[in-house]
Formats: structure tokens, C-alpha cells, sequence
């Protein structure tokens, strides 16, 4: 076991989804069985959140209209970092340049950029230019406009950005965000997540409502390998921090998805068909669980359920260990570190 650190965004209240808090679970460094489980930077309605890859000590968390916030110290405690009154619902940091930090908005969608890690923010008007913004609509949030919910930068070029709106579209840029691409060829317009591989930077990765999707050429072409998937939303993908075409995805009935019986359920490809995947995790989740491959080490898997039940895999899904630690009413995003 090799992560240090897990986070994720999750509700100190089991009767409402919002506001969103940072919890965090650490392993102690003499005892791999030990792990600590804290709430951090409780006074936000935290919407996403970003480890440095450069840096694991430096977090950031764009939140519901106080803009960004950043962690120095793996966490603890937290700093503004900019775009004050803003609602930030996605970031991604730049594996290249320290500080270089895309930012993802609501209300409208838009993308920003900082250079120095939150001091001073650009927009990237850019992407005011994409065809088709008149029509994005999100299915989600009232009042149901559109967000940039996906953000990822390509490991092997800084200038390759992604990112991905909901309900909207899949877009690049390849340089740097100043200008962006319409829609891409097969990717799903209900975007929920985007990733890179950490080592194969032509591999991409996207969970949507219709399925996962996969690129194999930086995201300019998208394909939806739909064989032996058993159902299609798709709400997280995964993939193993050495073998490209070894990825995984949390999948559920679209119409019982954010319902009390998701029947969700993890599914892996090692590029054919999907498979579902057990060894020690339950037949079905009654409510979307979480994903997170580890960027490091080969074969690593940690995976929280909706009530914050965490098992941890080293074999690349085979088989399931749970951990003694407890998340809470988890509802968004798992972050290994």
C-alpha cells in the first residue's frame, strides 16, 4: 500500500447532499493498518479538488461562489487563493510548471488560469469562442446552466488542456487554453470527468452519461467501448498508473443513479470487453461509490462507497481489502496521494 493520503468532497449530514466538505484520511508513517480521519476547511461548500503533481503538500478546492482556496501543508490549513464570488467547479494543476493552475467556472462557464498558484488569475476568453455555448444546458443544478465540470492537462505536453462541460461538450486546447476546439468526434457531451494517463500522455480518459470513452491520440478522437458494459451512466473513471489500456469505470442505470438503490457497480477493461469486478466488494452499491487509481504505483485501486466505506485493491481490481477508516456521505470525487 503506497498512498499517504486520500481525499475527497463529502456531507457531514446524511439528510442533505450540500454544502460539500474536504475530508481527509491520512496512514501513518510507522503503521500502514493506522489512519487518521479529519474534516478540513469546514466553512466552504467545497464543489472540487486539485492535488499539485508537482507538490502533494499543495491542495487546492474551488468552492460554491468563494472562488479558490490553497493548502500548503497537505490539507490542514487553507488559504484564498482568488477569484473571489466565483463558483469553481473544476481545476487542474500543470504536472510541468509549479503553480499553473486551470480553473473551471459556473455561471457562466468559463476557464481561468493562474501562473503563480492563485495570486493573480486570467480568463481564457478563448473559450467564450467554442460553437455551440448557447446551447449548453446542465441537467443538475438549478437554475440548469452549464459548468465546466472536467478539466485535465496532458502529462507529455503543457500545452494540451482538455476540458469538458456539463451538459455541453468535450473541447482542446493545444495551446495552453488560448484558443479551444469545438465539440471532439465520440466523446459524451454530459461530461463528468476527464484524466490523462500519468506515463502514456496520448491516452485520455472520460466518464459521461452514456458511457466511459477512451482517446488514444491526446483527446482529438474519442471512442465509447460499450461491449460488455452492463449498464451505461458513467459517473468515474480510472486508469492503472502503467498500463494504458487497463482502465476501470463506476457505472449505474442513468435513471437510478442518485437515487437510494444506484445498483452501481465497478467494471474494468484490459482493452476488450468490460468486466465486472468483485473479490471482496459488494454484488451492487446502493449509492454511486468513488474511484481513484493510484498515479504512482502499478496496480493500486482505492475505492469509497457512497457511505464512506473505503477498500483498497493491489492487484488491479482482482481482489478487495477494506480499510479501517470511514469517509462519511461521500458524494463527489476521490483523490489518492
Amino acid at each position: 500500500m503506497t498512498a499517504k493520503r486520500l481525499f475527497a468532497l463529502a456531507s457531514q449530514s446524511a439528510a442533505s447532499i450540500l454544502p460539500l466538505r474536504v475530508v481527509r484520511a491520512e496512514r501513518g508513517a510507522d503503521d500502514a493498518s493506522r489512519w487518521t480521519v479529519e474534516w478540513v476547511l469546514t466553512g466552504q461548500d467545497v464543489r472540487c479538488l486539485e492535488v499539485d503533481p508537482l507538490n502533494p503538500e499543495v491542495v487546492y478546492a474551488g468552492t460554491q461562489g468563494q472562488g479558490v482556496f490553497r493548502s500548503a501543508d497537505g490539507g490542514w490549513r487553507w488559504q484564498p487563493a482568488g477569484l473571489p464570488g466565483v463558483i469553481v467547479k473544476a481545476l487542474a494543476a500543470s504536472p510541468h510548471q509549479p503553480g499553473v493552475v486551470y480553473a473551471g467556472t459556473k455561471s457562466p462557464p468559463l476557464i481561468y488560469r493562474t501562473w503563480d498558484g492563485g495570486l493573480h488569475w486570467e480568463e481564457l476568453c478563448g473559450f467564450r469562442r467554442v460553437r455551440g455555448r448557447w446551447w449548453w444546458r446542465s441537467p443538475a443544478e438549478p437554475p440548469f446552466t452549464a459548468y465546466v465540470l472536467a478539466l485535465a492537462i496532458s502529462p507529455g505536453n503543457p500545452n494540451i488542456v482538455l476540458a469538458g462541460v456539463e451538459l455541453g461538450a468535450v473541447v482542446r486546447s493545444a495551446d495552453g487554453g488560448e484558443t479551444w476546439s469545438n465539440h471532439r468526434r465520440g466523446a459524451g457531451r454530459d461530461c463528468h470527468q476527464l484524466l490523462f494517463h500519468p506515463r502514456q500522455s496520448t491516452w485520455a480518459y472520460q466518464a459521461h452519461g452514456g458511457g466511459p470513452a477512451v482517446s488514444r491520440d491526446a483527446g482529438l478522437t474519442w471512442q465509447q467501448p460499450r461491449a460488455g458494459l452492463p449498464v451505461r451512466y458513467c459517473i468515474n473513471v480510472a486508469v492503472d498508473a502503467e498500463q494504458p489500456e487497463r482502465w476501470y469505470a463506476v457505472v449505474a442505470p442513468m435513471l437510478k443513479a442518485y437515487s437510494a438503490n444506484a445498483q452501481a457497480r465497478l467494471v474494468r477493461s484490459t482493452g476488450g470487453a468490460w468486466e465486472k469486478l468483485g473479490g471482496g466488494l459488494p454484488d451492487t452499491f446502493d449509492r454511486l461509490p468513488l474511484l481513484a487509481g493510484d498515479p504512482v504505483t502499478p496496480g493500486h485501486l482505492y475505492l469509497a462507497s457512497g457511505h464512506g466505506v473505503v477498500w483498497h485493491s493491489a492487484d488491479g481490481g482482482d481482489t478487495w481489502q477494506q480499510l479501517p477508516i470511514n469517509l462519511g456521505d461521500v458524494w463527489f470525487r476521490l483523490i489518492v496521494s
